[in-house]
This record gives structure tokens, C-alpha cells and sequence, in this order.
């Protein structure tokens, strides 16, 4: 995610925007170069920037019985990244950069979730718990100093559409800050669940998620299961169905047709989040792989991380990486803020704007910070069973 703050009257008030556009900004070389130690290598290893076959370990069996809206995801080793030469409009028009050098990962088996955790399903667990989230708690005026008492107000960003064509450099043009806006109220005060149960909850900053994990004995999953579910045992392909964005000229991802961001033709059949599993699964049953809401892992944003998982392995394998730690979090585009790991895009993804939901490619998002286009999804491990 990315780095201005909203900021009405003048004054700096609650979130970072860019947070929510979720790596909508692309990483060009210059910036990841401006701080010290952090760097994409010259001499990429040997093996990358290729894809090898995806390789299951033989001996990674689903137990059984499965637990309930879950899939298998079995054990294994494959080319993780992307190398797409495409360049992303709304960062510079640099390439995708941090999601090289295409490097081998091996992670083990786990259970994930088949779909998004949904409306339905989150309201559960505050029904068990009672709990609140980052979006319904009023901030508090020690971490936003200087900002007047009317500022301080329970809510999070929304994407309100343009109504005619707008510059794509400044994203304040269709993102709001919305007083009121939560995981029950998806668009502001005014709106409800009604009619929402089977769409993925959003408004959902990580620590809420961690919560919902931890309450329902899983956990959220790193950013190499996460793209290993993903590809669904397939090799280099750009999408998690394969080479193609539509396929006989129907949409496999609920993301945005039309001229962004005022004009959505919903060719895909929606306009706004779609109920999950609206689209076909992939080959590990998974649905929403691709669109609909970005998905928080359990990873610390580095761009240049790839290359110091590849390093740190001496150019072999690189085994369940879990990423860097807090302290080596960086955004070039935000410095100074720990950033998590998204994946996926959402339906607010584009190639007019945003192409990050191709399956290697990465997002990023300040852990404070939800909006109505990001969710997540859980996974769990055998032993947790």
C-alpha cells in the first residue's frame, strides 16, 4: 500500500490512504535504491527470472476428515514472483519489481480456506467475542497529534466513484475518508449487511484479522502459501487459471472492466464485490484468488525482499519463508511506516491502473488501515487439528 495521508481542512487526520490502494503503486529501481542496504541484486541468481515445474511432495497427504470450508493445499516446491515486463501506470510506469527475482520456494502442507471470510462468518465471531474492530473505535489523540477533536472519528476509507474522468496521479480523487464506515457498514452509516452475508468482510485492519484467525484455531497465511495456493500447481502462467484474462470471452475475476475510475462496465457481472466463489475455483479449490478483495498475509513489506530470502538461502531453495522482520519493513513510497503483505487485487484492479491481480505480483497495506476493497482468508495448520 502506498503513502499519502488524507488530509481535510489541512490538518493530518487517522490513516494512510495509499494503504488501502494495496500496492496499486508500482516500486521503481531509483526509489528502492534510496535507502541503504536496500537494493534489487544486478546479477539476478542463477535460475531466476525463470520458471521451473512446480514439484508436490509425494508424501504430503490431506488428512483427514477436512476441516469444514477448507482446502488442502499439499506440500511442495515452486518458482515464486513474477516477471511480467508490463509496468504498472499508476507508479512511475516502472516494472513490478518487487516481485523479482523469480526464486524457488518450498513451503509444507496446510489447510486454507476456500473462500474469503465472508459477512456471515465475521459476524459469528463478534457475536462469540464481542469484539471491535480498528474501524468502529474512536482514534486516540496521542497517535494523531495535532488533529482537532471533530477529527477524531470512527471510520475508514472508502472508494467513491468519480463521475466523470479523472487524472490517475492523485487517488484522493475516488478514495474517502468516511466517518462511520466499518465492517457493517461497507460504504458509510447509511449502508448495512442486508442481503451481504455471503461477501467477504472488509473494512478489516490485520490485527482484526489476527483476532478472527486466532478465535477460529487458525492462522493468517505467509505471502509464499499464500501464491503456492494461488498458482494451484500451475508453472509461470500470469493468472491463477492460466496464460489468458478471459477465457471463450468470459471473466474468470471479478476486477474492473471500463475506463477507470468512473466508468465500470461490470463484464465480469458486478460493479462492486462480488459473493465469493462467484467465479470457477482453481485446481486446489480455492475461489477469489484473483480480484475481488485484496488478502492480508502474514508478512512484513520489503520490496527487495525476494532477493535477501535468496541470498540468506546461498541461492538454493528458500524454505517457508515468513518474510523480514517489522524492524526491516520498508516502503519506499512511505518510509517510516511497517507495512503487511496483501495479495490477490480486488474489484477495483485494472491495466488502466492497477495489474496486481496477476498471481506473482504483490501488494502491500499499513496494518491500521482497512477500506472496503480489502479482506483476507485463513489457513491452518495440520498439527492444529
Amino acid at each position: 500500500m502506498n503513502p499519502f495521508t488524507i488530509r481535510p481542512a489541512g490538518v493530518v487526520v487517522l490513516f494512510a490512504v495509499i494503504g488501502i490502494l494495496s500496492a496499486t503503486f508500482a516500486v521503481s529501481p531509483p526509489a528502492m535504491l534510496s535507502r541503504p542496504g536496500l537494493s534489487v541484486p544486478s546479477a539476478a541468481p542463477e535460475g531466476a527470472d525463470r520458471y521451473l515445474p512446480t514439484v508436490i511432495d509425494s508424501a504430503s497427504v490431506a488428512p483427514t476428515p477436512a476441516p469444514e470450508g477448507m482446502a488442502w493445499i499439499p506440500g511442495g516446491e515452486f518458482s515464486m514472483g513474477s516477471s511480467d515486463p508490463r509496468r504498472e501506470l499508476c507508479g512511475g510506469n516502472e516494472p513490478m519489481e518487487d516481485a523479482r527475482p523469480i526464486h524457488r520456494v518450498s513451503v509444507g502442507g496446510f489447510w486454507m480456506d476456500r473462500t474469503e471470510v465472508t459477512n456471515a462468518e465475521f459476524a459469528r465471531f463478534v457475536a462469540a467475542t464481542g469484539y471491535v474492530t480498528f474501524a468502529e473505535k474512536v482514534p486516540r489523540p496521542e497517535d494523531y497529534p495535532g488533529a482537532p477533536p471533530e477529527m477524531l472519528v470512527a471510520g475508514s476509507i472508502v472508494f467513491v466513484q468519480p463521475r466523470e474522468p479523472v487524472p490517475l496521479g492523485n487517488a484522493l480523487r475516488w478514495w474517502r475518508y468516511v466517518p462511520g464506515a466499518n465492517w457493517r457498514h461497507p460504504t458509510g452509516p447509511a449502508s448495512n449487511l442486508t442481503g451481504r452475508d455471503r461477501e467477504p468482510v472488509v473494512h478489516i485492519a490485520y490485527a482484526d484479522a489476527e483476532a478472527y484467525a486466532a478465535w477460529a484455531g487458525k492462522r493468517l497465511p505467509t505471502e509464499a502459501e499464500w501464491e503456492f495456493a494461488a498458482r494451484g500447481g500451475l508453472t509461470g502462467q500470469r493468472y491463477t487459471w492460466g496464460a489468458d484474462l478471459t477465457v471463450e470471452g468470459k471473466w474468470l475475476a471479478n476486477i474492473w472492466q471500463g475506463a477507470f475510475p468512473h466508468q465500470n462496465d461490470a463484464g465480469d457481472g458486478y460493479t462492486g464485490i462480488a459473493p465469493v466463489a462467484s467465479f470457477p475455483a482453481n485446481a486446489y479449490g480455492l475461489f477469489d484468488m484473483s480480484g475481488n478483495v485484496w488478502e492480508w498475509c502474514s508478512d512484513w513489506y520489503r520490496p527487495d525482499a525476494y532477493a535477501l530470502a535468496v541470498k540468506a538461502a546461498g541461492g538454493g531453495v528458500v524454505r517457508d519463508p515468513r518474510g523480514v522482520a517489522q524492524s526491516e519493513s520498508y516502503d519506499p513510497a512511505e518510509p517510516g511506516m511497517a507495512k503487511r503483505v496483501q495479495r490477490s487485487g480486488s474489484f477495483l484492479c485494472t491495466d488502466q491502473y492497477c495489474t496486481r491481480y496477476m498471481v506473482g505480483t504483490r501488494g502491500k497495506g499499513a496494518p491500521d488501515t482497512g477500506s472496503n476493497h480489502a479482506g483476507f482468508r485463513c489457513v491452518q495448520d495440520v498439527a492444529k487439528r
